[in-house]
């Protein structure tokens, strides 16, 4: 069995948060991994959000709508056609 949980730590022992199936005694093994240490390349996602804010704001529903009303053909033919090829 693998299980991913949320413990508390009090006293010098790991409490889990909700029930598990075990039995008593049994012997298992324990990764710990603290939340707000997370796994993130922080300057890179500095970098995306400035330049994200650098785009200006995001185009409307409808502006979308507008620019993919344009494009000639049906996208279900292209599908079709590339299925085919295959």
């Amino acid at each position: 069995m693998t299980k991913t949980l949320q413990a508390v730590y009090e006293n010098g022992v790991l409490r889990p948060l909700e029930p598990l199936p075990l039995k008593e005694h049994q012997r298992v093994t324990v990764t710990v991994s603290d939340p707000s240490e997370r796994w993130l390349d922080h300057e890179y996602m500095d970098r995306v959000r400035k330049d994200v804010a650098a785009m200006g704001p995001a185009p409307s529903l409808e502006e979308v709508r507008q620019a993919l009303a344009k494009i000639p053909g049906r996208l279900s033919d292209d599908i079709r056609a590339e299925r085919e090829i295959r």
